[in-house]
């Protein structure tokens, strides 16, 4: 798959996406990185550290979020695209539900669209994508969180969001499908998905998996967001060995040398 000039292998490889917020408000680095010179720092930093790809995004979706306005979201983002494109030679997805915000970042240069609701928060994203000709990672994601048999339930939404880019034109080998950890499910549940991650091959898309510093790794080792580090690494052994093409963190290299080790081990 080609993101931006780079080639990545959709199997046998994991790849690191470093996070980059640009939020006062998200749930473990809120307004650390929300100043372009103090962000581009920080994409020098994950960028030496091994990431593959930054993944930039100006509202915070941690639980309880507030919508941001479109135009604050761009007011946020789109400088620094526009930025990190200029000094690095390092691929870009932008973090957004929103076509407006989306195509703002897509004409600064982003070179992936990563949406946390799978296409389903507004019918316009998918022309956008389908548009642009660009990958995009589309996430599992629902209000109702009722489910009647967890995993399947999960399979069948990733279904129906397969369904509504194949309906916009969006090419099947730019998609990259997200399971979702943390969004409409309970713990345990995250839990379970984690375990049961190959039961999504039946989909026949790479996955990219997100588990840094989240709230299931708080609640099993009771601990506070700034000590999930550990926890964070065991995730990301886990998407490893389940064949993830993509794990996105906070901790660029902590993660890529549990990714590489792991890698030797399964490779012996």
């Amino acid at each position: 798959m080609k993101i931006g000039k780079q080639e990545f292998e959709t199997k046998g490889h994991t790849y690191v996406m470093g996070i980059l917020n640009l939020t006062p408000d998200s749930f473990s680095d809120g307004g650390r990185w929300n100043d372009r010179d103090r962000a581009l720092r920080h994409v020098e930093e994950m960028v030496a550290e091994g990431a593959d790809i930054v993944d930039i995004g100006g509202e915070s979706t941690r639980p309880g979020y507030t919508m941001l306005p479109e135009e604050e979201e761009i007011e946020r983002v789109a400088p620094v695209i526009r930025a990190v494109k200029a000094a690095f030679d390092i691929p870009v997805s932008l973090d957004t539900y929103k076509p407006k915000v989306a195509l703002a970042g897509i004409s600064e240069g982003a070179d992936l669209i990563n949406d946390i609701w799978g296409l389903k928060y507004d019918p316009a994203m998918a022309e956008v994508i389908a548009q642009s000709g660009l990958p995009c990672c589309l996430m599992h994601n629902r209000s109702n969180t009722e489910y009647h048999s967890f995993v399947d339930d999960v399979t069948n939404d990733l279904r129906e969001t397969i369904r509504l880019a194949e309906k916009a034109g969006i090419a099947s080998e730019k998609i990259i499908l997200d399971p979702g950890i943390g969004f409409g499910k309970s713990r345990e549940q995250n839990l379970k998905i984690l375990r049961h991650l190959e039961e999504l091959e039946v989909l026949g898309y790479p996955l990219l998996l997100g588990c840094s510093r989240k709230s299931v790794i708080g609640l099993t080792l009771e601990l506070p967001v700034d000590q999930r580090l550990e926890g964070t690494l065991a995730t990301t052994v886990v998407g490893v060995m389940k064949g993830c093409m993509f794990v996105r963190v906070h901790d660029v290299r902590e993660n890529v040398r549990a990714v590489r080790m792991t890698e030797a081990v399964l490779n012996a």
